[in-house]
Order: C-alpha cells, then sequence, then structure tokens
C-alpha cells in the first residue's frame, strides 16, 4: 500500500526532519538513510517501522539541516602535523610551498574536536519521537487508501457470490439437458432406447454425479462469508485474504472441469477473471 508521513523536531540549533514513504510490494523492503553519526539508531528506527509495516517498499530518510555548535578547539598537534606533511610533499616536488591563511583555516576546520552530530540517548529519543509523528501520518494515509479498497473488495466480492449463485441455479439443469442430448443422439443413430431403460439411465446417473457441484458450491458460500468477516476485521488480513482467495480459486476451476455446460463455463471464466482483480490488490493489503 502506498503512504507518506513527515514530521519535523528542533535539535538544539539544527532541524530534524522524518519522512517515511511506501509504494506497494508483497513483502517487506525497508530501506533507512541515516546521518552516519546515527548508525547506531539502525535498528531502532527499523523496528519502530516494522511496527506498523509488513509490507511495502517502505523508505525512511532522515535528515539534519541548520547551524552546528560545535568545539572551537582544534587539535593544534594534527594540523602541524598535515602542514609538515603537504610542505615535505612540495618540497619533493620542487613546488613553493607557503601556507596561507584560508588553507590552515580548512585544515584546522577538519580537525576540530566534537562530532557533527551527536548519538547520544537524549537524542535518539527526539529521533525515534519525530519518526512516531511520521509514521502516525504514514499510517493515517494507508488507512484511507485501504478503506476505498475495502469498499472495492466489498462490491467485488458481491460480484463473484452473484456469479456463484447464478452457476447453483443452472447446475441442477445440467443432467436433464444432457438426457434431451442423450435421446437427441440416440434417435439420430437410429437407436430407438427408452429413455428408461437401464442403460439410459446408468448413463444419465453416471453423467449426473461427474459433473454435481454441490459440494464446490456449498464450499464458496463458507469462504465468502469468511472473506467477508475477514475484511472487516482489525489486524493483519493479507495473508489470511490471499489463503481464502486461493481456495475459492480451486473451487471455481473443479466447477469449471466438471461443468459440461456452456452458460457455466462462461459464469467461470466471469468469475475467474473477477477474482484475478481482486488477488491483484489483496497482495498489496497488510
Amino acid at each position: 500500500m502506498t503512504g507518506y508521513g513527515r514530521a519535523t523536531a528542533a535539535l538544539g540549533t539544527q532541524t530534524l526532519t522524518v519522512q517515511v514513504n511506501s509504494v506497494n510490494r508483497k513483502g517487506l523492503d525497508l530501506t533507512l538513510k541515516l546521518p552516519e553519526e546515527w548508525q547506531p539508531f539502525e535498528s531502532a528506527v527499523g523496528d519502530a517501522v516494522r511496527k506498523v509495516a509488513l509490507r511495502g517498499k517502505v523508505h525512511v530518510a532522515v535528515e539534519v539541516a541548520g547551524t552546528t555548535a560545535v568545539s572551537a578547539e582544534w587539535d593544534e598537534a594534527a594540523v602541524e602535523a598535515v602542514l609538515a606533511q603537504l610542505g615535505r610533499l612540495a618540497a619533493e616536488r620542487g613546488i613553493p610551498f607557503e601556507p596561507t591563511a584560508d588553507l590552515i583555516w580548512q585544515i584546522a576546520s577538519a580537525q576540530r574536536t566534537g562530532r557533527h552530530l551527536p548519538a547520544d540517548e537524549s537524542t535518539g529519543a527526539i529521533l525515534l519521537k519525530t519518526l512516531d509523528e511520521a509514521l502516525a501520518g504514514f499510517c493515517r494515509m494507508r488507512a484511507t487508501e485501504g478503506q476505498a479498497l475495502l469498499t472495492d473488495f466489498l462490491a467485488r466480492l458481491e460480484k463473484l457470490k452473484a456469479a456463484a449463485e447464478t452457476i447453483a441455479q443452472r447446475a441442477p439443469l445440467v443432467t436433464a439437458v444432457y438426457r434431451e442430448q442423450l435421446q437427441q443422439r440416440l434417435r439420430q443413430a437410429g437407436l430407438e432406447l427408452d429413455i428408461n431403460d437401464e442403460r439410459v439411465l446408468k448413463e444419465v446417473a453416471l453423467f449426473a454425479d461427474r459433473c454435481d457441484v454441490t459440494e464446490e458450491i456449498t464450499r464458496l458460500r463458507s469462504h465468502y462469508d469468511q472473506l467477508k468477516a475477514l475484511l472487516c476485521a482489525k489486524g493483519e488480513i493479507g495473508r489470511k485474504t490471499e489463503f481464502i482467495l486461493q481456495e475459492i480459486g480451486r473451487e471455481i476451476h473443479t466447477i469449471g472441469s466438471k461443468a459440461n455446460d456452456l452458460a457455466i463455463s462462461q459464469q467461470v471464466i466471469e468469475f475467474k477473471n473477477e477474482l484475478e482483480r481482486v488477488r491483484e490488490q489483496i497482495a498489496n493489503v497488510e
């Protein structure tokens, strides 16, 4: 499911921004982008996301902008060592070397003591709190999409149910149609057998047994009830729904193979098309 959430927080003289977004994916594909100094927080950030997202390609971006208060002290020995090394390199290559104020400032700034971003417990708490706010917006957007999908699923479920009921009404007529067709073929072949002839009755009985879909229709109705209840339930429903849809697919496939009737076969084709649309959508639902 798609979603987006964003939250900001003050971090000293800087601004912390956390963005969370996702697109459809059958499993959870989580990627994190954090400042280098905050890599120790990566595990906690991932755990927080996994509590609310089980599917989707989810990306979390953490950025810090603004001025940073760092120590004004430099490691003078390190600065002198760098300058000396540069001097030696220049001398070896016959290049005049006269350190400028700008060069010394660049080297000294690189040798400042203190970290650009603190990675202590209080900073981690601010990060996780901001992440929770971003995830709240992220979840609200996904919930809105989920509600729209629910409406669509329920409408499609009614179509599947109507198709199954049409098949259930047609199924008892199939044997009678076959019996009439059998009589016509016998007459065309010049075989004047009475409809009550034992051989005819046996053939009709075997056909009726082969094309009986009563059990499949009963199971389909049960699957509909389970699926509707599951779609309206709270918590994770994606994988359970996929399993029920798989079972519905098995039943309609069996009905199609046993039908021996054009009208039922047409309903089975329409049923499978609609079922495939539902399965494609449900693959992205948690």
